[in-house]
């Protein structure tokens, strides 16, 4: 269970979340809320905290690191400007055929490019100083080995949010008090963390949200100078 918040106020702000006007992600939403399927969907929290800020930034591109069903792309999708593009990187099998399906009943195949294969090695092939805004929701201990190259596709000026980095308020505590098998994560978790908030290229905060949140701002301009 997460102690990051007190569970009667994620209860509250989970209450306050209303369902979104996309019949596929409604679907998706209360499947989950149901317990119906497992999918790991970002948190309603972190959903209505996204569409805040890209509301704000109003991108034409985005980059996401895992996919799953296709959930938060879809989602992002209501926020791109005219003509804008998502290009979402998974390697999961049973994941691209759910997200892709998603991604079609929502009528959403010439603006979401699913790129199919390991982020190591798909990463690496992306324009460099491209994206808007990069979303990092995968496996939590490869965060800081897929950093540098977030950093080098996302323009200066641009955003980039990551999932889930507080690991259920576990990254908060010694070492010695977690899990063995969840050691080599909690050091890693740890290590990005440190490292944005470090980083001469980045402006970061740390916001315990839903399993909590990390936002980047690339040190370097704005991304309205190029457009």
């Amino acid at each position: 269970m997460s102690e990051i918040n007190y569970g009667y106020i994620v209860e509250y702000i989970r209450a306050l979340h209303t369902a979104p006007c996309s019949p596929v992600l409604a679907e998706i939403e209360t499947q989950i809320a149901s317990e119906a399927e497992t999918w790991p969907i970002i948190k309603p929290e972190v959903a209505d905290f996204i569409r805040v800020q890209l509301s704000l930034i109003q991108p034409s591109t985005i980059l996401e690191i895992g996919t799953a069903v296709g959930y938060s792309s879809i989602l992002m999708s209501e926020h791109l400007k005219a003509d804008g593009k998502i290009t979402t990187l998974e390697r999961f099998p049973y994941m691209l055929k759910k997200a892709t399906k998603n991604i079609q009943r929502a009528g959403l195949e010439d603006t979401i490019q699913i790129i199919e294969g390991d982020a190591a090695k798909t990463l690496p092939t992306l324009p460099s100083e491209y994206y808007d805004v990069v979303f990092m929701d995968c496996a939590k201990g490869q965060y800081i080995n897929f950093l540098p190259e977030c950093i080098r596709v996302l323009k200066n000026g641009g955003l980039l949010i990551t999932d889930n980095v507080l690991h259920k308020g576990s990254v908060a505590k010694s070492r010695y008090l977690i899990d063995r098998r969840q050691r080599t994560t909690h050091s890693r978790l740890r290590d990005f963390l440190w490292t944005i908030m470090h980083s001469e290229k980045l402006r970061s905060t740390v916001i315990p949200l839903g399993d909590g949140i990390a936002l980047s701002y690339k040190i370097g301009g704005n991304t309205n100078e190029s457009k």
